[in-house]
């Protein structure tokens, strides 16, 4: 397998040596014409970073220093982000966690089913990773520190034939054929070299820890293991790249991984002075302090090598002996846009690649915090906001766009860049479509406010259509504002139509004609209670909605609910809510419905499967109120829902009570699949299937132990 690595830097340049007469630097306008431009060498690259680093490092100590007099006797309230106290990881979204049969009997024989669902993927042809993964025989889901492998097929021998032990905390994986890739963040220490092939990484691989101390530094671990034989997995390639695990997307052998990587300060760079309670109340002490810091903090930067600022991946060979995962300067860019400090990196896996090739780097540098990822099998697509340092009276809020070609497998060619107003909600506010790329975003504006030192914000949204022209992704056409005060709660883009939702008190769906993307055309809209956070389409004249009930003038939330709803948009000038479903009461909640990976909706049956959370308030205990369970549901255009039954995972939910349970590892269901006639609930502590037709019976269940040696695990 040969990887190739695009890394990169968001760095504020912009505005280096401006400033105001008090040495702060002053906000930097947004380019409307936004690039990127590669280094030549790697001292320009160190310097760079350098330079980058003391702007930003002075920056917060001058502010400070403005601030001198306003904190009050005893100094400023310490928080992590002062640098105070240790840093904490950005959190992640919650992670998880036999006989023959009959041949004759349909669910029964050997021959796998007719047809399955798998992960929901926004694009068709590319990927997403997830934490289950299925191709209609075989289930694999990672569940705490283990990749459990299951033979799902026959439905009725459900069984978990293997499992693997994983290091550090596994996020998601892909499966493609025999072989499953797995992204694990972990905490390595290195010491930069790999003498006669021995390992690099002193003391072991940990996982994430949120403890006062050091824990390493942040890394993704990637590992690759063939599944031909459920009972026997075997680890074939590992490797261990700088940065957290953020997103992954496959195009058949094709696997490209997003990290972000916060900015690695040095040991010895410091935010305070050493606490000392009569500082605080000597304002003129307290100020040259502050400026010995500086002088002291930029020496630190100014010492450092630029293997200290952009360390070296590792590749662990099947013989156990370890490769540099290098890079080369040239390959990094800069950009014309102010970001905050970090580091983003793309890095692509070429699955069909030989095992045997040593792993090769490049990296692009982006100038942009971790943001949205779009991705179809030709393009991806990177957003993020423009950095501003402080707020202003009248500040508005813009998004840099950045377009790579990755249709050669192992290679990112960035392609160009552009600047969209506002900000984008999730990878669902962009798609492509004939080379046109359309964005829905919700623009912010910050307005001073009398009596108020925090402000206030004034919202509108707008649909915007690109196109690449001449190394730019220039803006070709824009629809009117909608929904002034409101913001998008959820989109989605089907060919030449595009709906978007918005949300303050009411769900307004708004309908667009797309086919003409200079002139990109707002034809309906329709106001319901509530607001829907995921769009799916049913078929092409019928939406199937996911959201919250919220009733209109009405601040008692006992009266909201999960709510599923059909719109029929076969007239876009006039959509309408066809039917409506209510799913449970005030207490319940589905993962759904943030998470579109957990909507799974089975054409070829006309079945929705949802994750489903409720507490019923008038149980005679506190554990027997609580119910998680599968809800499917039958989903036809002329009859709307109509409900087939639960399949319930509660036992296992009860009996692993909240003594085991942590925001990474808790048994809810959480995942579903549907083959042919038959439903697989998915939790972090098992599986479970059930035919359609009674899913109150379970046909067998597979139950998975946490391992509590995990520092995760009180």
């Amino acid at each position: 397998m040969k990887w190739l690595r695009y890394g990169g830097l968001g760095l504020v340049l912009a505005g280096a040596g401006c400033g105001n007469e008090r040495g702060i630097p002053e906000n930097q306008p947004v380019q409307m014409r936004a690039q990127l431009r590669s280094f030549e060498s790697c001292d320009e690259l160190e310097a760079y970073v350098e330079d980058t680093a003391v702007l930003d490092m002075r920056s917060q100590l001058l502010w400070q220093k403005e601030m001198v007099g306003n904190w009050g006797r005893g100094g400023p309230v310490y928080s992590v982000e002062d640098g105070s106290l240790p840093p904490t990881s950005a959190s992640p979204s919650p992670m998880p966690g036999s006989s023959s049969g009959d041949a004759s009997a349909p669910g029964t024989g050997s021959k796998g089913p007719d047809d399955y669902t798998e992960t929901n993927n926004q694009v068709e042809g590319v990927d997403e990773a997830d934490f289950v993964k299925n191709d209609g025989t075989r289930i694999f889901v990672i569940s705490g520190n283990k990749l459990y492998l299951h033979r799902s097929w026959p439905a009725t021998s459900l069984s978990a034939v293997g499992s693997l032990v994983l290091e550090g905390w596994p996020r998601e994986m892909f499966l493609q054929d025999n072989r499953v890739v797995i992204f694990s963040q972990v905490y390595v220490r290195t010491d930069g070299s790999a003498v006669g092939g021995e390992s690099p990484i002193k003391g072991g691989v940990g996982a994430p820890c949120y403890v006062m101390g050091f824990c390493g530094e942040t890394a993704t671990k990637v590992t690759v293991v063939d599944v031909a034989d459920l009972a026997a997995p075997r680890v074939q390639d590992e490797y261990y790249l700088p940065g957290s695990y953020a997103n992954a997307r496959r195009t058949d052998s094709s696997v490209r991984l997003l990290l972000n990587d916060s900015f690695r300060w040095p040991d010895g760079v410091r935010f305070w002075p050493d606490y000392d309670p009569t500082l605080w109340d000597d304002e003129d002490r307290l100020k040259k302090k502050l400026d010995e810091l500086i002088v002291q903090n930029e020496q630190t930067i100014r010492q450092k090598t630029l293997k200290d600022w952009l360390p070296s991946g590792w590749r662990k060979r099947p013989d156990g002996s370890w490769v540099e995962v290098s890079y080369d300067c040239r390959d990094f860019y800069r950009s014309n846009t102010p970001a905050k400090l970090g580091f983003v990196t793309v890095a692509s896996l070429d699955l069909d690649a030989s095992a045997t090739e040593q792993a090769m780097v490049r990296r692009t540098s982006l100038v942009t915090d971790p943001g949205q990822v779009y991705a179809t099998p030709d393009s991806l697509y990177l957003a993020s906001q423009h950095w501003w340092w402080w707020p202003e009276d009248g500040q508005q809020d813009y998004t840099y766009l950045h377009k790579f070609d990755i249709r050669q497998p192992g290679v990112a060619r960035y392609v160009g860049s552009g600047t969209v107003e506002g900000h984008l909600l999730n990878q669902f506010s962009m798609d492509e479509h004939e080379g046109v790329l359309r964005v829905a975003t919700t623009i912010s504006t910050y307005k001073e406010s009398q009596g108020n030192p925090w402000g206030r914000v004034e919202t509108t949204n707008r649909l915007f259509t690109y196109r690449e022209q001449d190394g730019e992704l220039v803006k070709v056409g824009q629809s009117e504002e909608l929904a002034k005060g409101e913001s998008i709660y959820s989109a989605r883009f089907l060919g030449n139509k595009g709906y978007v939702v918005t949300f303050r008190q009411v769900d307004p769906l708004y309908t667009f004609d797309l086919s003409d993307p200079e002139h990109p055309r707002k034809v309906g809209e329709l106001k319901v209670p509530g607001y829907s956070s995921y769009i799916h389409p049913l078929d092409e004249n019928h939406l199937i909605t996911l959201g919250v009930y919220v009733p209109e003038n009405s601040n008692d939330w006992r009266l909201r609910a999960v709510k599923l709803s059909l719109f029929d948009v076969t007239d876009p000038a006039h959509p309408r809510e066809a039917f409506s479903q209510l799913v449970g009461n005030a207490y319940g909640w589905s993962e759904a419905l943030w998470e579109h990976k957990a909507f799974n909706f089975f054409p070829a049956k006309g079945l929705l499967a949802i994750p489903f959370a409720d507490y019923d308030v008038s149980a005679s205990d506190y554990w027997s109120g609580f119910r998680s369970e599968l809800r499917v549901f039958h989903v036809d255009a002329a009859t709307g829902f109509t409900p087939v039954g639960s399949l319930s995972m509660s036992d296992l939910y009860r009996a692993r009570n909240d003594n085991t349970w942590t925001w990474y590892w808790t048994p809810m269901v959480r995942r579903s699949v549907m083959a042919d006639d038959y439903v697989y609930a998915i939790t972090d502590a098992g599986v479970r299937v059930a035919h359609v037709s009674n899913l109150q019976a379970p046909l067998a269940t597979t139950n998975f132990t946490p391992d509590f040696s995990l520092p995760f695990y009180p």
